[in-house]
């Protein structure tokens, strides 16, 4: 049990049944009235961002929250498996815990959250690291003459995703792609 004087941003608590974290606060002292803290909560189930006034002092369930590193091996009809590397245990995670899930291949080091109760355990999110390099496939070579501004074309990497490129990105070359907003970042050498 915490209250909201043990608030601080990334503490994980139980809100309405379902676990958040705490991405930011505010204590108010209003010169007339109660103080009240005033935050903004991310659902580790779905991602939303909510907004809760507490009133000050109130009691909040606080859960436990475990970041372990996992690989990604494979992926089946309705969930990816993942092997943790230190025991080699291997767990199913449904794809919709998994945002922008097109940018991942087999190999690649991911980040599980866990929501740990004494002996059971549950997987909450799967993090993408930020950035990851991967290969073009597939893209319509650049017309001559067709680069007067920052145009940008549809390439088809080795997962299958399709992001936006620059005109100069030709089949073959590894380039390195934001997985939050899957855009471009730049060739690798």
């Amino acid at each position: 049990m915490a209250t909201t004087a043990d608030f601080k941003n990334g503490l994980y608590i139980d809100f309405e049944g379902k676990p958040c974290s705490i991405v930011w606060f505010q204590h108010v002292k209003p010169g007339k009235g109660p103080a009240f803290v005033k935050t903004k909560l991310r659902n580790l189930e779905n991602g939303r961002i909510l907004e809760k006034t507490f009133s000050a002092g109130e009691k909040i369930e606080t859960i436990t929250v475990e970041h372990r590193e996992y690989q990604f091996l494979y992926a089946e009809e309705d969930a990816f498996n993942f092997m943790n590397n230190e025991t080699f245990d291997q767990i199913p995670v449904a794809k919709d815990l998994i945002e922008n899930s097109d940018l991942m291949k087999e190999g690649q080091i991911v980040e599980m959250v866990f929501q740990v109760e004494g002996e059971d355990e549950r997987v909450l999110t799967c993090e993408l690291p930020t950035y990851v390099e991967l290969e073009v496939t597939y893209t319509e070579p650049a017309v001559k003459g067709d680069t007067s501004t920052n145009a940008l074309k549809e390439v088809v990497l080795e997962t299958g995703a399709k992001i936006m490129a620059p005109l100069f990105i030709n089949t073959g070359e590894v380039i390195r792609v934001n997985t939050t907003d899957r855009s471009y970042g730049e060739r690798v050498k």
